[in-house]
């Protein structure tokens, strides 16, 4: 009969439990990415120390800037008071587990009539007592609410590595475009410079009669069309400045960056490999936790058929004092308090069961696209670095056409072989061609940035619950 009994209680608890979890693996993941090349090696480097991984690209301002963000960003503070929210919730369904105590106490002052007599009393009933209740966790209701607790808090942990790694993202894009734009302004002061001198040279030529009025006009023209772009350059580092700002909590008012006069170089991204980019994107882990916690959810849906027992005491005792003074009295009460097991409830459990296997089947398509958009955002990143470089390496080499051709024109002019026509054509193409080289070398820095994010940047100080674990 105990037999039977015991192989009753584990077929209960085989009924209840949920469904065993299994971090899932996709069977497609790939053996290397396609999209490697010299910028982007693809030798293993899933050992390195990551750390600062800002600190691949070889910017001491924006090393300095990074390390702002960790206390000053507003956005990563609110990040972290979640995740302090999500553990705090991991405590509070933990203790579940371990008994109740109360305690109780009263002191009232009363006054009664005695009809014999006619006459009033008054005396003081003083109470003390306590309770202590604690329910069992037979069905495992307690102890899924704090798995999917503790998964949830592991998600947590996971998201605000991804908050911290998308801001850091987002701080070393908006400092290399703010880099290009210096880059981009420091070119067109260099290129004022040259067109002043030209206007100059043309306006002695005309007074001179070797010059037409037509070839002031051209002169002219550049100048100030040259000069309407450097202002809108200077107004859209402004505005890059202010976003950096604001990213590491500083008032854009008294914020300011020194400006460069050159892009730094272009640096060459080591590349994990495809299998470890699962275990290493922050939201890649957390959309895994979220499935784990959907899991658990299932088995607290599950024990919701079956009572819920409490075992529970309570002691205490009842004096008074005055007309009616009397020895205190004790009372006391210990067993098992058995809660009402619903009958009928109109479906409802059942509807409960069917929306944490719901839950759980959105979780696991959750999990899988998120791991295709961190493939996809690699390949991507990948792709724009390696046919970016090719490009770059033939706009160096169109800007040393254009420079060539720029030199021609003006000896040609100041020869009078040409007009200044031909001139304002070279210098034109000249200024173009070094604006898109500069424009080139600016997304590869920011596609190097967002490369290094895409494969989960840094995941060496995510918090003690990364990377997150079944």
């Amino acid at each position: 009969m105990a037999g039977r009994s015991c192989f009753s209680l584990s077929c209960c608890a085989a009924a209840i439990s949920p469904p065993r979890y299994h971090r899932p693996t996709l069977p497609d993941t790939p053996a290397a990415f396609r999209e490697t090349g010299v910028w982007t090696p693809a030798r293993p480097a899933d050992t390195a120390q990551r750390g600062a991984w800002w600190s691949v690209m070889g910017d001491a301002g924006l090393d300095r800037l990074e390390d702002r963000i960790e206390h000053g960003s507003p956005q990563l503070a609110a990040a972290v008071a979640r995740y302090d929210q999500a553990r705090a919730l991991v405590r509070r369904a933990r203790a579940d587990f371990f008994p109740q105590i109360d305690a109780t106490a009263s002191a009232q002052r009363e006054r009664a009539l005695f009809p014999a007599t006619g006459n009033y009393y008054e005396y003081h009933d003083y109470e003390s007592g306590g309770t202590v209740s604690w329910e069992p966790d037979i069905w495992g209701r307690i102890r899924n609410l704090v798995r999917a607790a503790r998964a949830n808090a592991q998600a947590s942990a996971a998201d605000l590595a991804s908050i911290r790694l998308s801001l850091e993202g987002e701080l070393g894009d908006d400092y290399f475009q703010l880099r290009g734009l210096d880059a981009r302004i420091s070119l067109l002061q260099k290129t004022m410079a040259a067109y002043s001198a030209a206007l100059d040279l043309t306006t002695r030529r005309f007074v001179g009669g070797a010059a037409n009025e037509l070839d002031v006009g051209r002169a002219r023209t550049q100048l100030a069309t040259t000069q309407s772009r450097l202002e809108q350059q200077v107004a859209d580092r402004a505005l890059a400045e202010h976003a950096i700002a604001v990213l590491i909590g500083e008032q854009p008012s008294t914020f300011s960056i020194p400006p460069a006069d050159s892009l730094p170089p272009v640096p060459v991204i080591p590349v994990t490999a495809p299998a470890h980019l699962l275990e290493r994107r922050p939201d890649v882990a957390s959309a895994e936790r979220q499935m784990a916690a959907a899991n658990a959810r299932i088995g607290v849906a599950r024990a919701a058929f079956f009572p819920n027992i409490t075992l529970g005491a309570t002691g205490g005792s009842e004096t008074t004092t005055g007309m009616l003074a009397s020895a205190g009295s004790g009372v006391w009460a210990l067993g098992p308090a058995l809660a009402t097991l619903a009958i009928f409830d109109g479906g409802r459990r059942f509807a409960n069961l069917e929306l944490t296997h719901a839950e759980y089947a959105q979780a696991a398509a959750s999990y899988r696209q998120t791991a295709l958009t961190a493939f996809h955002e690699v390949e991507d990143q990948l792709a724009l670095l390696n046919h970016l470089a090719d490009a770059a390496t033939w706009q160096e080499e169109g800007v040393t056409a254009a420079t060539r051709t720029d030199h021609l024109a003006n000896v040609q002019y100041r020869e009078g072989a040409v007009d200044y026509l031909q001139v304002v054509i070279a210098q034109t193409a000249e200024l173009q061609a070094c604006e898109d080289l500069i424009t080139i070398n600016t997304r590869r820095l920011m596609s190097g940035v967002d490369l290094v994010r895409a494969m989960g940047g840094d995941w060496g100080r995510h918090g003690p619950d990364y990377p997150p674990r079944p």
